[in-house]
């Protein structure tokens, strides 16, 4: 899987950092939600599509104007 988009909510505190990626392999497509850093929790979110896809993250993201997308590493 890659990551097709990614975004943090801002906080550079492993306790309050949240991030949002949206990954892809070309036929299938998730949502990686990690809380609290990359020694924190993590959620997987199978979707059937893009277009769900962004539906997913941007509820995980909510109405918080504070998230940066940032741009995905290349592999």
């Amino acid at each position: 899987m890659m990551v097709q988009r990614h975004w943090w909510n801002g906080s550079s505190t492993a306790r309050f950092r949240r991030d949002v990626y949206i990954r892809s392999d070309g036929a299938q497509w998730d949502v990686l939600v990690q809380i609290g850093g990359t020694a924190g929790h993590y959620r997987v979110q199978e979707c059937p599509g893009r277009g769900s896809a962004l539906i997913v993250a941007d509820a995980w993201r909510g109405s918080n104007e504070d998230w940066q997308e940032m741009k995905p590493q290349a592999a």
